[in-house]
């Protein structure tokens, strides 16, 4: 249809006419007459919008979702929905009104089968209107919630997948990074790296410079995630930059016990990584850091490649395997070479480097 959601100039101020008629019909709601004071408001929508009355005819639309809800109708709530955004001519801001309203009632249903059907009837009304993408990315997001939640991961990651929230003109940044962050969450959920390796790259990194508290937050999930997707793919040194990041916030740095592990993951990441310019590079940096000598054993570890000595890996082992694997007391050890699969390859892969650093 092509004037639906017009901007339109009002030609008739039904206002008096509907502040005098809603009060009628909520009482005879209230008196068992719902589908009669359904009609009447019907009635009246189709002259307000005739009129281009848009503030008469979003009062009618809200009021007329108010009634079936307040009623506890949810048949007639979503077939109304459905009705007033299929009406000619339909006025944006009024379509708008009804469906923030009526998204007010996804977490009042009495239960799921009500709740998925009223999620799914808002999501068909407010596709391909921009207007309302906003409520619709919120509403995907419910929906795939309720979907992860019984367990269907590959769902909900698709149902996530259909949305570009990074194309949404009025959805502000926050969110954006928000959404996009669960939509890689999903898809490591299900095991789709190259998906979510794709959907890191829609969020821009100069975003998390930004001191809000909030802001550093989300810099810390992203990171997270991050780290997680790189780990798969075995690049390390990605994964030493990341908790280098993780370092740097300044939540971490007020903490001596988050400080020191980000700190040891990027040590312990930056050894595992194979040698070139760049590892080398960081290497040197990250050994200036002041909170090294809070570290001892790492701060050797690390020194122990940056000089030409030759080292052997038994020799190694006995120095550093009980600290990097269980911890000494107060040096309470990473995750990084736990007793699963993943730690035992990064063990091999040490292994690997420190006889690569001799040869």
């Amino acid at each position: 249809m092509a004037d639906e959601g017009r901007l339109q100039k009002m030609e008739v101020d039904y206002s008096s006419t509907v502040d005098e008629k809603i009060p009628q019909c909520e009482k005879m709601a209230k008196e068992g007459a719902l589908l009669e004071a359904l009609d009447i408001l019907l009635s009246l929508e189709k002259q307000t919008r005739s009129a281009a009355d848009m503030h008469s005819t979003a009062k009618i639309l809200v009021a007329i979702v108010k009634l079936c809800f307040q009623q506890n109708n949810w048949t007639a709530l979503n077939e109304h929905i459905l009705l007033m955004s299929k009406r000619k001519s339909q006025l944006k801001q009024a379509i708008t009104k009804m469906i923030q309203e009526a998204c007010s009632y996804v977490e009042e249903t009495p239960n799921m089968e009500v709740k998925l059907k009223l999620i799914d009837t808002l999501i068909t009304v407010t596709a391909g209107k921009i207007y309302v993408e906003i409520e619709r990315a919120r509403l995907t997001h419910k929906l795939a919630t309720i979907k992860e939640k019984e367990g269907k991961i590959s769902e909900a990651a698709n149902i996530l997948q259909e949305l570009q929230v990074e194309t949404f003109g009025s959805m502000d940044k926050k969110e954006k990074v928000e959404f996009i962050m669960e939509q890689m969450r999903l898809c490591l959920a299900h095991r789709d790296y190259i998906r979510t390796s794709i959907i890191s790259k829609k969020i821009s990194t100069k975003y998390f410079e930004d001191s809000n508290d909030e802001v550093q937050k989300l810099k810390l999930r992203y990171y997270k995630l991050m780290i997680e997707l790189d780990l798969h793919e075995g690049a390390y040194l990605s994964v030493a930059k990341y908790y280098k990041a993780v370092y740097d916030t300044p939540s971490i740095q007020e903490d001596e016990a988050k400080r020191n592990e980000a700190l040891k993951c990027m040590i312990l990441y930056l050894v595992l990584a194979p040698h070139d310019n760049e590892q080398s590079d960081m290497i040197h940096r990250v050994k200036e850091e002041k909170n090294m000598e809070k570290i001892p054993r790492y701060k050797d570890l690390l020194t122990c490649f940056t000089t030409p000595e030759v080292m052997l890996w038994s020799q190694l082992c006995e120095i550093y395997e009980p600290t990097l694997k269980t911890g000494q007391p107060e040096d309470t050890p990473t995750d990084v070479f736990t007793a699963d699969e993943a730690g035992v390859k990064r063990w091999a892969d040490l292994k690997i480097r420190v006889i690569e650093h001799v040869s």
